[in-house]
């Protein structure tokens, strides 16, 4: 296969970032430096997980933090994105806040880029999905992972699904980017086996998809060895979970976040935005369950990859979309194909001789 220009010249990285156990403390003192002024609001998005325990308590914040619980039981909408841009606008009577802090996964980190992309652009969320459409910098953001793999915290895109339109995509933007990451590997102690895996999955899938991809370049391709390798070394030990372990895959995040910035993912992510849109799988497992059907595609990391989830002694769910009636078959290629980039990048521009309206309802029916 030939490398291709990506035609992205001038990547943006996260400004600011520490890393450490323990280091999620040290949120209070990076509000500070935002929140000089005795009107100065700061808006704190958090997982609904965190609602009951004692995350909160610990952090004890020293300013006036205005908190929004995320329920990431589903993915964002651009609907959703709207509904707290509105409430943020209406509590602080049109002001903006100071700095914005999403704590959680890639559902509420999501959120707090996008939010704070509003506050400032104006408009709709559904505006802004495309690429590079976001004209002005939103609000100062600060990302507190507690679930690795996505590299949310890392990319310019917010991802977001459009109901009206099916559309699932990102606001594309170097202003999406966050201007600072508290890295914390204690916080990710508690995410259950399985979540671990399939969240942490994504990281590696994203370089499968860009290594084996048509545009390429020098640097992207350096995050996604980097990134594999790490991967390979947590997910084919012993111990995934183990401390050392933990530490490496918010590194590895991290990179394959760096890694997909300067690239494009392949054939995987738009078979997993289908059954997002069209069945409501979250993201990170519906990319586990499309990697049960791509050994024709990526047979070296499909081999890889099923090492892995036999070593952990990890379930993926079987035959979700292997009885579905036409309409959903229809809907789900609709909803896979329209993902031009990535499936450029991986098949050529005649990606869709290959990706035929009957051998997209075949690879769904084999996963």
């Amino acid at each position: 296969m030939s490398i291709l220009d990506t035609g992205i010249k001038n990547c943006k990285n996260v400004a600011r970032y520490s890393f450490g156990g323990g280091n999620v403390l040290t949120l209070n003192e990076a509000l500070q430096k935002r929140m000089q002024n005795k009107d100065d609001v700061g808006i704190c998005f958090i997982d609904h997980y965190f609602k009951d325990k004692d995350l909160l308590e610990r952090i004890s914040f020293s300013l006036d933090v205005r908190i929004i619980y995320i329920d990431s039981s589903d993915e964002p909408t651009t609907d959703i994105v709207d509904k707290y841009t509105a409430k943020i606008k209406g509590d602080l009577d049109n002001r903006k806040p100071a700095v914005i802090v999403g704590i959680g996964g890639g559902c509420t980190m999501d959120v707090a880029k996008a939010v704070s992309n509003l506050l400032t652009n104006g408009g709709n969320a559904a505006d802004y999905q495309g690429w590079d459409l976001v004209k002005v910098p939103g609000v100062y953001k600060i990302a507190v992972p507690t679930i690795s793999g996505t590299g949310c915290e890392a990319t310019r895109t917010c991802v977001m699904t459009n109901k009206n339109t099916g559309l699932k995509l990102g606001m594309n933007s170097d202003f999406t980017v966050f201007d600072e990451i508290i890295f914390d590997p204690d916080l990710i102690k508690t995410v259950p086996k399985n979540q671990y895996f399939y969240t942490g999955m994504d990281a590696y899938i994203h370089c499968v998809e860009s290594l084996n991809g048509s545009y390429r370049n020098a640097v992207g391709d350096a995050f996604s060895e980097q990134t594999m390798m790490l991967c390979r070394d947590i997910f084919l030990s012993d111990n995934m979970k183990s401390d050392d372990n933990l530490g490496k895959l918010m590194v590895a995040s991290y990179l394959g976040g760096c890694a997909i910035a300067s690239s494009y993912v392949g054939v995987i992510h738009p078979f997993s935005a289908g059954l997002s849109v069209v069945l409501g799988v979250h993201h990170c497992i519906g990319n586990c369950i499309v990697m049960l059907a791509m050994e024709e595609f990526y047979p070296e990391a499909y081999t890889e990859f099923m090492e892995m989830v036999k070593k952990q002694k990890i379930d993926i769910p079987r035959g979700v979309a292997a009885n579905l009636t036409d309409e959903q078959y229809d809907a789900l290629y609709e909803a896979t194909i329209i993902h031009e980039r990535p499936l450029v990048n991986a098949l050529g521009e005649n990606y869709k001789e290959v990706l035929t309206k009957s051998k997209v309802k075949e690879i769904f029916k084999a996963m």
